[in-house]
């Protein structure tokens, strides 16, 4: 399952902490991320109908740019091991076409977040389209109302430059326009 596959690597890179350099975590998680979830899919959802509009170039540009945050965002918030451990629902749920596979982290106080996954079939497989935290809060809304503003001048230049930035940040300048 694409999630067991996910939560394997982002405890492994916990495991390695800062001891591992951001960029050598980074390039471990990239390929799992590119796996795992549909990140194409994920960027034309949140960024609505406006995508069509943007041209190849663009909409390239912009989904490098998505890709360097997405996977920056997950070394950064899974930087170091305290004890958590990762729980699983073996059955999906079904929810139309997709299914949506439950999960908590369980931090060492025993405290859950629980993150469900909403899953597509695509490329001959489950792959991830939106995530949901607390089971309701879907993280493609998010960043469609984050995105909206940022896409009101009809171009990707200024959500491609966030973007980039908060990979920048994320990483301590490691991964600068990769």
């Amino acid at each position: 399952m694409p999630i067991h596959q996910l939560y394997d690597t982002l405890l492994a890179l916990m495991r390695m902490g800062a001891a591992i350099p951001f960029r050598n975590r980074y390039d471990t998680l990239g390929p799992v991320i590119d796996r795992v979830f549909d990140l194409s899919t994920v960027l034309r959802t949140s960024v609505g109908m406006r995508w069509g509009a943007l041209g190849g170039p663009a909409q390239q540009a912009l989904h490098d740019a998505f890709r360097r945050f997405t996977i920056a965002t997950y070394v950064a918030n899974f930087d170091k091991f305290e004890g958590e451990r990762f729980e699983i629902s073996p059955t999906p749920r079904p929810s139309g076409a997709d299914q949506i596979v439950q999960s908590r982290i369980v931090r060492s106080t025993g405290d859950p977040v629980r993150l469900d996954y909403v899953m597509r079939q695509a490329g001959g497989g489950w792959r991830v389209v939106d995530v949901l935290l607390d089971g309701t809060i879907s993280r493609v809304a998010v960043q469609r109302s984050d995105f909206r503003g940022l896409l009101e001048h009809g171009d990707a230049t200024a959500l491609i430059a966030r973007l980039q930035r908060k990979a920048a940040d994320l990483s301590g300048g490691s991964i600068l326009d990769s």
